[in-house]
């Protein structure tokens, strides 16, 4: 390759200097027409050597640039498609979490529905048990209030028969119906044996 670059290099400079022999001729001949046309001619091949040097520095110096920011452009590809996918995996897993977290709230909500119904039973069971405990404890209270009224009547009874025996006492027992009771009783004793 080094070899067909040379080759072109010593072809062009050949071509240069032989059309500047032509242009120096044409100028010793002193024709204006040609020396115009040669100086044309000379122009159009300046311009093909500094069109050609640069394109030789544009075909040099911008593949690497050009490979080097096709690298980047591939590796910003690469790296938008591996994002992309990590993207897609965790965007299926979410679909895949809240598919689960639907399922989820459903069985929390049976759950909790079960536990609702188990535990107003078991509260309709307390609430029953204390309002026979509470139904005990009043019939208890009544009949120990009943006692106490019986009591309290045996009470009032006895104080009004007290009351009426002795009434009756104080105006059946006058003085002389005590001195007869008295004498009774001394000769009770008087009988006795020690």
């Amino acid at each position: 390759m080094r070899r067909g670059k040379a080759w072109r290099l010593l072809s062009t400079a050949t071509a240069i200097l032989l059309f500047s022999a032509i242009c120096a001729h044409a100028a010793e001949e002193g024709g204006t027409a040609s020396t115009q046309r040669a100086n044309e001619i000379f122009k159009w091949i300046n311009f093909a050597i500094v069109a050609a040097l640069i394109a030789w520095v544009f075909l040099k110096l911008t593949p690497p640039f050009f490979r080097k920011n096709a690298e980047t452009i591939s590796s910003a590809i690469s790296k938008a498609s591996a994002a992309k996918a990590e993207a897609e995996r965790q965007f299926r897993e979410a679909e895949q979490k809240l598919a689960r977290l639907e399922q989820e709230v459903a069985h929390s909500r049976a759950t909790a529905q079960r536990e609702m119904v188990t535990e107003a039973e078991r509260l309709k069971a307390i609430t029953q048990t204390d309002i026979e405990k509470v139904k005990l404890a009043a019939k208890a209270e009544m009949e120990a209030a009943e006692r106490a009224a019986r009591l309290e009547l045996k009470t009032i009874a006895s104080n009004l028969a007290v009351d009426g025996a002795e009434s009756l006492l104080t105006t059946e027992l006058t003085p002389q119906v005590q001195e007869s009771l008295v004498a009774a009783f001394v000769k009770t004793l008087e009988g006795r044996p020690n």
